[in-house]
């Protein structure tokens, strides 16, 4: 009896053992299947260590990425692949950020039910994108071979539109990977942060309509320089006496140098957390990078924090994001590549701070920029010329918004951020109001 009461414990412990390894490996396999079934050593997905399944499509239905036994094929358009590619991806994938990489399960069609069977669904290997392959085209055409990046997405729905980066590369006929210049696989928009320049004054103003009373009284003289312990701020010219909205549109570094240090590092510090520009964003589980900021107890560096110099690190999916919430009176939408996967709204600062500074940055294009030189866009913008090492041309920056679409440009050593980067900026925006005139204001 004893011999049998035994045996029973120990089949009893067996088979809960059994049971216990079996939840353990649901478990694994409900986490970790995506992961198995994209592993480079699956054959079936797989060929010579490259992808041989799925589909990748523009938002317009466009094939961006189409995989089989012989490999990767891109669009058949030059112009399409090298606006895209660091978006969908190198055949070899160097991008960490792309699509075929990290989400390698989805084109393949990972499924918890089918595994890798993609022939029970139809639709089961495609991966559909916002990304618009024309406008990511002529961001490329635009940028003209120039170092540098465009990024545009809708505000109110949180689609991104273009991320298009220079230097890039044609996935048909990639580069030797040792011998590529140096950014071809990164992404910009989202794994980049960089001195931004005068669009940093748009979060100095930011925080003074929100800090200082009174503000709209609010009045500087500028000689030209202001000495702040002893040192001098310099600016491009006298601006003489200036309210906020003159300030902001002669981009005067002595005023806003002056407005920071009446800020203070705190405030500084504290609107740049609110704005979101300190933290990543999570673009369907793609991380952007975080921008840094060092606003000095030292007031001659808190100045030039305060006009976007100094140790300012801005991401520019990040500034877009701003530039998105102030057209849409405090908030916009969390952007996002995956089509059907969107997510929420973000509150980034108060309606009637939003409502002035757009009216601050339209009046930026009428009075200094040349309305005319966008024609049809009522576009509310700020440049910004970013002085880098010694030696170097400054980095070109513009961004701001149009109807329902946020935008960020940058052209690396370009120059005057109005002159280079707004041209740039104005190519996109007008092929993009060509292709959806309905989400746009028209004057």
């Amino acid at each position: 009896m004893k011999k049998l009461e035994a045996r029973a414990l120990m089949c009893i412990a067996l088979a809960a053992a059994l049971i216990i390894g079996l939840c353990i490996f649901i478990g694994r396999l409900v986490v970790h299947g995506d992961e198995w079934a994209s592993f480079y050593a699956n054959t079936h997905v797989y060929s010579e260590g490259r992808l041989a399944v799925g589909t990748v499509y523009d938002r317009n239905g466009e094939v961006l990425l189409a995989n089989d036994g012989e490999g990767p094929h891109y669009n058949s358009d030059a112009g399409v692949r090298r606006g895209t590619v660091h978006v969908v991806g190198d055949k070899d994938m160097n991008i960490s950020t792309a699509v075929n990489y990290v989400f390698r399960s989805d084109i393949i069609g990972y499924n918890f039910v089918t595994g890798t069977n993609g022939s029970l669904f139809a639709d089961n290997r495609t991966l559909k994108l916002t990304i618009d392959g024309e406008i990511s085209k002529v961001a490329s055409e635009a940028l003209a071979g120039r170092d540098g990046l465009v990024g545009v997405y809708n505000w109110k729905t949180g689609e991104i539109i273009c991320m298009t980066s220079n230097p890039s590369l044609d996935p048909e006929n990639p580069p030797d990977a040792a011998e590529a210049e140096s950014g071809t696989y990164i992404n910009k928009v989202l794994s980049a942060a960089d001195t931004p320049g005068s669009i940093f004054k748009l979060v100095t103003t930011k925080a003074a309509l929100e800090n200082i009373p009174d503000i709209d009284n609010w009045s500087f003289r500028c000689t030209g320089s202001y000495t702040i312990d002893g040192e001098r701020i310099t600016c491009t010219a006298a601006h003489g006496t200036q309210n906020i909205y003159s300030a902001l549109a002669n981009s005067c570094n002595c005023a806003y140098a002056s407005l920071a240090v009446e800020l203070g590092s705190e405030v500084m510090q504290q609107t740049v957390d609110e704005l979101g520009l300190t933290s990543p964003y999570d673009v369907n589980g793609v991380k952007s990078k975080a921008g840094s900021f060092t606003f000095d107890t030292y007031d001659y560096n808190l100045g030039w924090a305060g006009v976007g110099q100094f140790e300012d690190q801005v991401n520019p999916l990040s500034m877009m994001v701003y530039m998105g919430a102030i057209a849409g009176g405090g908030s916009a939408a969390e952007p996002y590549l995956l089509e059907g996967r969107e997510g929420g709204q973000l509150e980034l600062l108060s309606g009637s701070t939003a409502a002035k500074l757009k009216e601050m940055m339209r009046n930026n294009v009428v009075s200094s920029y040349g309305d005319s030189n966008y024609p049809g866009l009522e576009l509310c913008a700020k440049s910004g010329t970013a002085e880098g090492a010694a030696g170097t041309r400054p980095d070109a920056w513009f961004c701001g918004f149009s109807g329902d679409y946020a935008f960020i440009v940058c052209i690396e050593n370009g120059g005057y951020g109005s002159y280079v980067a707004g041209p740039v900026a104005n190519q996109v925006l007008q092929a993009l109001a060509a292709r959806n005139s309905k989400n746009f204001v028209r004057i």
